[in-house]
């Protein structure tokens, strides 16, 4: 197995030595783990998506548009 070093913040640090029954490299593996296999499942959608650039920028133009509509109705 890999080991691996991360820095986290003192005030972090702090909250998990009061609970030095935990073996938190676990905790960080499962973590790891889990946020993995999300990555990879987004990844197998998003491969088999026809959604593409245009698409997004198309979209994005109507919610800007709605939003700016809205503003409008609201300051008036």
């Amino acid at each position: 197995m890999t080991n691996m070093t991360l820095s986290i913040p003192e005030e972090l640090h702090k909250k998990m030595k009061k609970f030095s029954e935990v073996r938190w490299s676990e905790v960080a593996r499962k973590a790891l783990e889990q946020r993995i296999n999300d990555m990879e499942v987004m990844e197998k959608i998003a491969s088999k998506s026809k959604f593409t650039k245009k698409d997004a920028e198309e979209i994005s133009k109507k919610i800007k548009k709605g939003a700016a509509m809205r503003f409008n109705e609201y300051s008036h």
